[in-house]
């Protein structure tokens, strides 16, 4: 990403931008614990750094918390429904983060395409109305897939490695790679959106 690294792209807040790349892994619950959902710890320290509610938790459908290592609520994501959506090719995403006070103000947009399941189909976040800022390639299921911006550069990779594969047949266990730079909390939700269009973790 060459200069693109120095500079902090902060969406839900700059104290997510780390300086240098951060490798975590993402532990999925199963629905029977806590609802379902997902926790992410740093591969370093072990340390739990958020944890994403599923709708089990929240008792809502297309409903989704990413909250910080105390257990705060830092970002909600909403999925909008309706006839509209119904005839619509895409449904629609909405993330809003959450301040101390409770009040949300909406950070990304995401266009879910109604026949996800089709690998080729383009996943695409936008921060505002205009065109697109965010594009998912690969496809998550396989836990092979990559987070890029609209000049192509990878913010994050998600991916499974070789000694967690050679352990587990399932994979509920897979690593994430942030890019110096980006805000992490904006990319695990974009992760729990899409563990819940999948039909993973935060789905019930």
């Amino acid at each position: 990403m060459g200069a693109e690294t120095k500079r902090r792209m902060a969406i839900i807040s700059k104290v997510y931008c780390w300086s240098s790349q951060r490798v975590v892994v993402v532990r999925r619950r199963p629905h029977v614990v806590n609802g379902g959902g997902f926790v992410v710890s740093d591969c370093s320290t072990q340390q739990v750094v958020f944890r994403v509610d599923g709708s089990g938790i929240l008792g809502a459908k297309g409903e989704l918390i990413l909250r910080d290592a105390h257990g705060d609520p830092l970002l909600l994501m909403r999925r909008k429904g309706g006839m509209v959506e119904a005839l619509s090719i895409y449904r629609k995403w909405k993330g809003y983060s959450l301040d101390y006070e409770g009040s949300q103000k909406l950070v990304f947009s995401l266009k879910q395409p109604n026949s996800c399941l089709v690998k080729n189909n383009a996943i695409r976040i936008s921060k505002s109305e205009k065109g697109w800022d965010f594009e998912i390639r690969g496809y998550f299921p396989d836990k092979n897939c990559s987070i890029v911006d609209c000049k192509a550069n990878v913010i994050a990779q998600v991916g499974v490695k070789k000694e967690v594969e050679e352990l587990m047949e399932s994979k509920d266990l897979y690593h994430v790679i942030v890019k110096p730079g980006i805000d992490q909390a904006f990319v695990f939700g974009i992760i729990g959106v899409l563990d819940y269009i999948y039909g993973e973790s935060t789905y019930c």
